[in-house]
């Protein structure tokens, strides 16, 4: 095989262009020793994915057979380590291959080290391709380890959808960032209130995202990396879609959650939920999901919750039972992906900043420490702080 990748390496520069990748390639299901990359052409193609520990990204090579829809699980790879690779595809003659499409990715880390980066941002809904390709850019340069999404990836929660408003614009933040998604309403879509439509999100989301190591994905799940355990909800029954998993206390997913923030020990505890617990946005706070999911976060410590849904920034003080205090919950919106920005609509105590803005949140944490930092589509840094654990 590798005998004849080099001639396909060899006849290159000869050859017209070929199949096109449309969707990818990206990055999902990281763990400390395998991963899944994804990528779709526009017409059947046999594809070539290289990769190995940086800067050696040719050491191994993985054969995605003829097709238009590729997924290639990658096994026996290094915790804690750097690999890059290069995919190829044919020319157009078949007698050669197209400039390859390179990139880079990180495995998860082990316990011992104690230095996570990540970028957290949601809401890509909506057509407003300038701003996401601004945001796109800013995001690009930070080189996280991977990037949380807080839901609603589309307006309409199509597969059809997904290229145009979230796979095109940020295709190179995918391309080496994995990428972790928290459900949200729209991928429901929407008729998600009618009992027929129990096949939209096996249809539609999971035909491009699904995470594998759960009974319950891709609906909720959680995965560890370095000191901090990163745990990944399914609110929308209270935006009424019917094949949500329920919330409540004598839910599976309730009793799941406790056991997932129960067994984290001393790690950081960090929860991305769609349906916002807290929210001075259009859409307010989801009320029967903070009834259940506030009381339980605060019991087992959580620092961060992470949320959607609402098209603004807002940040909330560290909240315990319904007041600030220092050893309560920050509950972050981060909506501004690229969907109109949304104006507040109310006012409450819990409130520490607002801004209505397209944005990002970098976020890294060293041992006990985590630093944000909020930025609009113009790299201008519109929040910034610091929790402790």
């Amino acid at each position: 095989m590798k005998i004849f990748l080099s001639f396909l390496l060899f006849c290159a520069a000869a050859g017209a262009y070929g199949a096109q990748i449309l969707r990818g390639p990206y990055i999902e299901d990281p763990t400390q020793t395998t991963v899944v990359f994804r990528w779709q052409t526009d017409e059947a193609t046999p594809a070539w994915l290289e990769y190995g520990p940086a800067p050696r990204c040719n050491q191994i090579m993985k054969l995605s057979p003829e097709g238009s829809e590729h997924k290639a699980v990658l096994y026996g790879l290094v915790p804690n380590q750097q690999y890059c690779y290069r995919l190829y595809v044919y020319n157009a003659a078949k007698d050669g291959t197209q400039a390859p499409v390179e990139g880079s990715w990180r495995t998860l880390y082990s316990p011992e080290r104690k230095e996570v980066h990540f970028l957290a941002f949601g809401n890509t809904a909506g057509d407003n391709a300038p701003a996401k390709s601004l945001l796109a850019a800013q995001m690009a340069r930070l080189n996280p380890d991977f990037v949380i999404h807080t839901g609603n990836l589309t307006a309409s929660g199509l597969n059809a959808d997904a290229d145009a408003e979230f796979f095109t614009p940020y295709k190179e933040v995918l391309a080496s960032a994995p990428l972790f998604v928290a459900l949200g309403e729209n991928e429901y879509g929407p008729d998600r209130a009618d009992r027929e439509s129990k096949a939209f999100v096996r249809s539609n989301y999971s035909r491009f995202h699904d995470m594998t190591w759960s009974n319950a994905t891709p609906k909720y799940y959680y995965f560890d990396t370095a000191n901090a355990r990163f745990i990944f909800l399914d609110a929308n029954a209270a935006y009424g879609a019917v094949w949500a998993p329920d919330i409540d206390e004598k839910s599976a997913q309730y009793k799941w959650l406790q056991a997932a923030l129960s067994t984290a020990g001393e790690k950081w505890k960090i929860v991305t939920v769609n349906a916002p617990l807290y929210s001075t946005g259009e859409k307010g706070p989801a009320n029967q999901a903070a009834a259940y999911l506030v009381p339980l976060l605060e019991r087992y410590g959580v620092e961060v919750v992470l949320q959607g849904a609402d098209a603004d920034y807002e940040r909330t003080f560290p909240m315990l039972k319904d007041e600030p205090n220092p050893r309560g919950v920050t509950y972050l919106t981060l909506g501004g992906g690229g969907a109109a920005p949304t104006r507040r609509t109310g006012s409450h105590h819990s409130t520490a900043r607002f801004v209505s803005a397209h944005h990002f949140a970098d976020v890294k944490i060293v041992d006990r420490k985590m630093t944000v930092q909020v930025y609009n589509e113009q790299g201008k840094q519109i929040d910034k702080f610091e929790i402790y654990l």
